[in-house]
């Protein structure tokens, strides 16, 4: 089977819960993993193991105090009760990094670290624990792309607070070959054209992607520092 590597702009697609956003390489390769796996294969090793993994997705000065949340065979469950709003998790793929046809939607290796500020917690992540709900419950990814536009045209996922982020910092995650990526903080904002950011243009650390069927448009900012403090480096790509 024919495979290409993403180009590294691709790789920020990481920060999306949201958007049928296909790449190249989506288009073209078939997906190694067309189904769901079985669940035993996006399980962390242990309860400790995957704690850990979620507080690096920001630094200790936030994740420190943060409320980290455990995936489980029925869904996430609270294994720490934080104290400043935060919450900090584990995606697995079907968050949808490179939309409903990323041949990575099943891939069991995904682990995204990330963590939401109080408004993202509120506005943006009730989304996902959806989409992981329906994964649990068997939903085809063609039905979960259905059953997401039903929810847009119903109100039910809306326009994210515009205050709502996440930082996505962690040199630990996995986008299903074995390498991280690079460390961002992302914004959740309507649908909001990218020229008034001055996204992707030559020289600016901000990739925007706009949402689809979900009605948000999330702008990445590039930081030069993972959440340990490690400078980022060419060996770090």
């Amino acid at each position: 089977m024919r495979t290409r590597r993403r180009p590294m702009n691709d790789l920020y697609r990481l920060a999306f819960l949201f958007g049928a956003i296909g790449t190249a390489c989506a288009e073209d390769a078939k997906p190694a993993y067309p189904v769901m796996a079985p669940i035993e294969q996006y399980l962390e090793a242990s309860a400790p193991a995957e704690i850990a993994l979620a507080r690096t997705a920001a630094p200790a000065s936030i994740s420190g105090d943060a409320s980290v949340l455990v995936f489980g065979r029925h869904g996430y469950e609270t294994a720490i009760k934080g104290k400043n709003g935060f919450v900090c998790l584990v995606w697995r793929s079907w968050a949808g990094p490179g939309g409903f046809d990323d041949p990575d939607f099943w891939n069991p290796k995904f682990r995204a670290p990330i963590c939401f500020n109080p408004a993202g917690v509120r506005t943006v992540l009730p989304a996902y624990f959806e989409r992981t709900k329906w994964a649990l419950a068997g939903a085809s990814r063609a039905e979960m792309e259905k059953r997401t536009r039903n929810a847009v045209a119903s109100k039910r996922i809306a326009a994210p607070d515009p205050s709502a982020l996440a930082f996505m910092m962690s040199k630990g995650g996995d986008h299903g070959d074995g390498h991280p990526w690079s460390p961002h903080v992302m914004m959740f904002l309507a649908h909001t054209d990218g020229v008034a950011w001055g996204a992707d243009l030559n020289g600016v650390p901000i990739k925007g992607f706009r949402g689809d069927p979900e009605p948000v448009t999330i702008f990445s900012v590039m930081v030069t520092l993972y959440s340990d403090g490690t400078p980022v480096t060419m060996a770090s790509h």
